[in-house]
């Protein structure tokens, strides 16, 4: 009966549709479950070990440690700002709504704008990153999983290790019994060689959001003879990223979702996808943290540790320009936040900032269409 129904629901409803009902199954088993006081906890930790900081966390045990990679980006060595012990120096970040807080996503997805050339796509990617898919893509060719022992072992050999490689033995593993589901109806586990060799593998799915098309990784394999090797790993990493996208493109979809990541303007793995494209999306990512800046010093709170949020459903980027760098210091500070998707930039100062470094920051965004809006948020 439950089969039956599933094909009922998958004939009858749109996908459009079936991808809004997951998200607001998942919205509600989140609120479920943040609802549990019992599993809370009040913890105090320094986003940095120079911030004159301290943030208060009211929330779930298990979120904790989320949180503190949300916030614990550190201020830049050079800037020794002063320390502040008052109490309007705390930041709240809390799992329930707080008044006037910043609604943070726990996580990201960086997708690319298909519907153009990959020539025009690749036009936008840096010299070195052209040079290196020019040098060594010709090596590489993509072909699906085809039998059952075939996708076995890119679970057992790929899947499995690498994210274990990466994230240790917590590492949220993909049950093999979803691998297999995924890869034979629900997407694609493709194999990615270079010349003869298996060194990575893709599984994928489609995702359709108000009528668009977008083809997402789900999650990326390696042997442990590519991962082990950090100069082989970022060549493979990065013609298996490119060959999904080239397949999207190929086939017709609007959009490259490269997958998700830690929603923090200052993660690597973020600023990689950026330079290959990604734009920030909320996509399927319903959790979020709420931050209440501090009484005073916000300016100073963000700039060692800026904030993505989601206002009035779509996202917006917050950053601060605290008294003491210099205009070039802050230009170079910011110089890799230029992300697509954004609605708005916020600017929390101290005082507002000269007419050259507004334009220096613009021109950040000066590549997107649209544009984000700037606002300048004088602190106390």
């Amino acid at each position: 009966m439950k089969e039956q129904l599933a094909v009922f629901a998958r004939q009858c409803i749109s996908p459009s549709a079936r991808f809004e009902l997951r998200v607001a199954s998942a919205r509600l088993k989140d609120l479920l479950s943040r609802a549990c006081l019992w599993r809370w906890e009040r913890s105090r930790f320094k986003p940095g070990q120079q911030s004159s900081h301290d943030v208060i966390y009211l929330g779930r045990k298990a979120h904790r440690d989320l949180a503190r990679l949300l916030m614990d980006a550190a201020p830049p060595a050079s800037e020794a700002l002063p320390v502040n012990a008052s109490s309007d120096a705390v930041v709240l970040a809390s799992e329930m709504p707080v008044p006037g807080a910043l609604q943070v996503p726990h996580f990201l997805s960086a997708v690319v704008p298909l519907g153009r050339s990959l020539d025009s796509i690749v036009a936008t990617y840096n010299s070195e990153l052209r040079r290196n898919l020019r040098k060594h893509r010709p090596r590489y060719q993509m072909r699906p999983a085809r039998t059952d022992e075939e996708i076995a072992h890119a679970d057992k050999a790929m899947l499995q290790p690498y994210a274990k490689a990466r994230h240790g033995e917590s590492a949220s593993q993909i049950a093999s019994a979803e691998v297999f589901r995924v890869a034979k109806s629900a997407g694609r586990l493709d194999l990615i060689l270079r010349d003869d060799e298996v060194v990575a593998c893709h599984l994928g799915c489609v995702i359709t959001r108000a009528g668009k098309r977008y083809w997402s990784t789900i999650r990326f394999g390696y042997p442990e003879s590519v991962f082990a090797d950090t100069r082989q790993l970022r060549e493979v990493n990065s013609i298996t990223t490119f060959m999904a996208l080239e397949w999207a493109l190929e086939n017709g979809f609007d959009y490259y979702d490269i997958g998700c990541c830690l929603a923090r303007p200052d993660d690597g793995l973020l600023e990689w996808k950026r330079r290959r494209g990604g734009d920030v999306d909320t996509l399927g990512n319903h959790a979020h943290f709420f931050v209440r800046l501090p009484r005073t010093g916000s300016e100073r709170f963000l700039w060692g540790t800026p904030l993505f949020a989601v206002e009035d459903g779509q996202l917006t980027l917050h950053l601060g320009l605290p008294d003491g760098p210099s205009d070039e210091e802050i230009a170079s500070r910011y110089r890799e936040m230029g992300f697509g998707g954004l609605s708005k930039v916020y600017l929390h100062c101290t005082r507002a900032p000269s007419e050259s470094l507004l334009d220096t920051l613009r021109s950040r965004y000066a590549h997107l269409d649209p544009m984000p809006l700037i606002q300048t948020r004088l602190g106390r």
